[in-house]
């Protein structure tokens, strides 16, 4: 089937999809709480015809469909993430959150239903030779669901020779493909320092560690690590996010201690370990200079999300087929976010891509409390993983 004719027959049933879409965003739930989402998920999959399989990473759903033919012996992955944010929604949309204090700010329930029509598609026309695995994931958003599907078992029990994901960005046209051959998304650190000082009286500071000073030179110093310690060619970001110490009511009063957190985002393995033994090295330094107790807990959370450059070059041809080469940019400037698909391309080669929907510039931004999901390009995000699909396993017959 020619590509335009995927994109042609997936725009039959947009309103179908649209509904779903909104229905998930009016009913969002927390990583690892996607129940109904998941439910729903497996109930679509199984009247299609997909060989459904829940509670992998404890809600994820796994839906394995066999092709017209499966001669090739190949397999296909396909993953969208299901879980929204502890976010108030300000947004004054019909379909708004009914869970108060929780939405779909990222557009995670835009990807469910991308990946639904999807499978709507390629259960109807089983045009590839093979099978698709299509992977519905829980608890992106900062919780691991990822590694929690594999460590159950999802490339053991399901094999995929390789494996492709989608996520909206509002930094792009409508329905622009985004695409980059190698770095995607930055590594995800975070550290916790805690400061141990000796309180006292404010008009006395001299006979206390005041851990606030101390605090306010370690954030200073820790600043110089990117701009003075990483090469100038190399990314990097070291972010202090939050500093507690004290009591806003007691201006005469030096308090005992102090904590900060933050974040640490990195693409390369070598510059995070110099990142993370120079941050080790300042600590020390400014324990020493001050004489203080500071402890560091550092948390590797997420691998940087890294494409391998055969099927990102594969993503930008088919985006090409399908839209002109206009619609792709296939140099997307990576981001310094992150994305626990990584940790299923440390598994299996394959590709992480932006779909384009526009509303950036008038501050529709991930992880906004006024963000939603543009309609619109549910259709463009389902065709292309399906031509992915059918152009890595294809029918002799079939264009």
């Amino acid at each position: 089937m020619h590509a335009q004719s995927v994109f042609s027959s997936i725009r039959l049933f947009h309103d179908d999809l649209t509904a779903i879409r909104q229905d998930i965003h009016a009913n969002p739930e927390l990583g690892f709480q996607e129940v109904r989402t998941s439910t729903m998920v497996a109930r679509m999959l199984t009247a299609l015809g997909y060989q459904v399989h829940r509670d992998i990473g404890k809600t994820g759903v796994v839906g394995v469909l066999e092709g017209r033919r499966n001669t090739s012996g190949q397999s296909i992955g396909l993953r969208a993430d299901m879980d929204a944010l502890p976010i108030l929604e300000q947004g004054d949309a019909a379909y708004a959150s009914g869970n108060v204090g929780v939405m779909h700010a990222c557009g995670h329930d835009g990807h469910t239903a991308i990946l639904l029509g999807a499978a709507r598609y390629l259960a109807e026309t089983r045009n590839f030779d093979g099978r698709v695995v299509l992977i519905f994931q829980p608890a992106e958003e900062g919780l691991g669901g990822a590694t929690a599907m594999i460590e159950d078992g999802l490339f053991n029990r399901f094999h995929c020779d390789a494996i492709y994901a989608l996520h909206n960005w509002p930094g792009l046209a409508p329905g622009v493909i985004g695409i980059n051959p190698g770095p995607m998304m930055a590594a995800a650190d975070h550290f916790e320092i805690h400061i141990e000082g000796r309180g006292g009286h404010g008009a006395h500071p001299y006979q206390t560690n005041d851990p606030v000073v101390i605090a306010a030179q370690l954030i200073t110093a820790l600043q110089t690590i990117v701009s003075r310690n990483v090469p100038a060619p190399e990314s990097a970001v070291v972010t202090v996010a939050a500093l507690n110490a004290g009591n806003l009511q007691a201006m005469n009063v030096i308090p005992q201690d102090a904590r900060m957190v933050g974040t640490v985002r990195t693409f390369s393995p070598v510059i995070q370990e110099q990142v993370i033994r120079r941050m080790e090295e300042v600590v020390a330094g400014i324990g020493a200079a001050f004489k203080a107790k500071i402890e560091m807990r550092y948390h590797r959370l997420f691998p940087a999300t890294i494409n391998s450059p055969e099927h990102a070059g594969f993503v930008a041809d088919v985006a090409t087929e399908l839209f002109g080469s206009d619609m792709v940019v296939d140099n997307l400037t990576p981001s310094m976010g992150s994305e626990d698909f990584s940790v299923m391309l440390q598994h299996r080669p394959g590709a992480y891509f932006r779909l384009g929907q526009g509303g950036a510039e008038s501050g529709c931004v991930l992880h906004s409390a006024f963000f939603d999901f543009n309609d619109a390009v549910i259709p463009a995000g389902s065709a292309m993983f399906c031509r992915i699909v059918e152009r890595s396993m294809p029918l002799d017959d079939v264009g």
